[in-house]
C-alpha cells in the first residue's frame, strides 16, 4: 500500500497584513521566537540575543551563496512586446535556463534587447516545464551588464519594490549563483558574526545555490509524490573538517537556514561525518527523516503547505510547529523572507 502523507496537514491560516514587505533598518533587530523541539515551549526575544543561546564549542553553518540580480525585462525584437526574463541556471557558452513571461511570445529564435542593446538574448530551446534555453551576448563581464541591467528576483508575496538591492542579501554573501536569498541569514550582521565567534563558536561556510523551486508550491495531495528541484552545493574540506571536528568535541551543529540544512544532510553520512564536495542536491525533508547532520536550526516563517514547513516540521515535530505558527500570528510576528526569526533548539 502507497504510504501518504497529506498536503492539507502542513495548512495554516495566515493574515495577509503580517507578511513583511520591506526589510528593518536594523537587521538583528527583527523578532526570534526560540523554540524548544522537544517540548513545544516557546520564548519572545529580538534576534541579536541569539548570542545568547549559542555556546562556546558550537558550529554555526551559514551559506554564503549570493543572489543575482536575475530578473530582466526587455522587448522582442522586431515587435517591441515587453518580455520579463528570470535567469534559472547557467548552462555552457552563456547560455541559461530562464522563465520568461508571455512564453507564448518566446519561441525558438526569438531575440530579445535589454537595456537598448547592451544585452541580448536569442532563445535556442524549449526544456521541461516551458523553460527557455537563452543565448546571451554582450560586451565585457555578464555579471557586471547583469548588475547594471538586473532586478532582484524578489519573492511573488512581496510586492514593494526593493530600495537597496544589498538587503537582500546576506553581510557574508560571496559566491554569485542564487536565484532566492537564503533569508535566515538576512538577520545577521557582521558585528553579531563577530561577537558570537569571540564567544567561542565556530562560523562554517557551505554555499547552496537557491532555486526558484524554493517558491514552487506543493500540487500534490500527497506530498510524497512531489518533485524537487535540484540545486546546486559546494563544501570545503576546511568546513567539513570544522563542522566534523566540533562533533567530535561534543558541540552542536546549528544550520542557518534551510538552505544549509540541505547542505549538511546531504553531504554527511550515515554516522553523521560531513564529507567535502560539489553536485546537485534535490534531498527533500519531510516528518519522519533522520537528521544526521544538524542539531539546531535559525529559520524565517515559511509559507503555508510549503516544503520548508515540511523540512522544520521534521525536525521539531509538526504539531510543536503548527502551535508556535499560532502563537507567532497571534503576537502578530512578520513572516516570510523580510519577516522575523525563529531558533529552534
Amino acid at each position: 500500500m502507497k504510504q501518504q502523507m497529506s498536503l492539507h496537514d502542513y495548512y495554516y491560516e495566515l493574515p495577509e497584513a503580517l507578511i513583511a514587505q520591506d526589510p528593518l533598518k536594523d537587521r538583528s533587530s527583527s523578532r526570534l521566537m526560540v523554540l524548544d523541539k522537544k517540548t513545544g515551549n516557546t520564548e519572545h526575544h529580538i534576534f541579536k540575543d541569539i548570542i545568547d543561546y549559542l555556546n562556546k564549542g558550537d558550529c554555526l553553518v551559514i551559506n554564503d551563496t549570493k543572489v543575482l540580480p536575475a530578473r530582466l525585462y526587455g522587448s522582442k525584437v522586431g515587435t517591441d512586446a515587453r518580455i520579463e526574463v528570470l535567469l534559472l541556471k547557467r548552462r555552457e557558452n552563456d547560455i541559461w535556463e530562464t522563465l520568461v513571461k508571455p512564453g507564448k511570445k518566446c519561441k525558438i529564435g526569438t531575440v530579445i534587447n535589454f537595456g537598448e542593446g547592451l544585452l541580448t538574448g536569442e532563445v535556442v530551446d524549449i526544456v521541461e516545464e516551458g523553460n527557455r534555453l537563452i543565448q546571451f551576448k554582450y560586451q565585457g563581464i555578464f555579471e557586471e551588464v547583469l548588475d547594471q541591467l538586473g532586478e532582484m528576483p524578489l519573492p511573488p508575496y512581496i510586492t514593494h519594490k526593493l530600495k537597496d538591492k544589498n538587503r537582500y542579501q546576506t553581510v557574508y554573501a560571496k559566491y554569485e549563483g542564487s536565484a532566492a536569498a537564503p533569508t535566515a541569514g538576512l538577520h545577521f550582521t557582521k558585528e553579531l558574526l563577530d561577537e558570537i565567534e569571540k564567544k567561542g563558536v565556530k562560523i562554517a561556510h557551505v554555499t547552496l545555490h537557491v532555486g526558484l523551486g524554493t517558491f514552487r508550491p506543493v500540487k500534490v495531495e500527497n506530498i510524497l509524490e512531489h518533485h524537487m528541484h535540484s540545486e546546486f552545493y559546494m563544501v570545503d574540506t576546511k568546513d567539513a573538517e570544522m563542522i566534523n571536528q566540533c562533533r567530535a568535541n561534543g558541540g552542536r551543529i546549528i544550520a542557518v537556514g534551510t538552505t544549509s540544512t540541505r547542505t549538511l544532510e546531504t553531504v554527511t553520512d550515515e554516522k553523521g561525518i560531513v564529507h567535502p564536495g560539489s553536485g546537485w542536491t534535490q534531498i527533500f525533508i519531510y516528518p519522519g527523516y533522520q537528521f544526521k547532520a544538524i542539531d539546531c536550526l535559525i529559520t524565517n516563517f515559511h509559507l503555508p503547505e510549503s516544503t520548508l514547513l515540511m523540512l522544520v516540521s521534521a525536525l521539531a515535530g509538526r504539531e510543536n510547529v503548527l502551535q508556535a505558527y499560532d502563537e507567532a500570528v497571534k503576537e502578530k510576528y512578520r513572516f516570510f523572507s523580510f519577516g522575523d526569526a525563529m531558533f529552534i533548539q
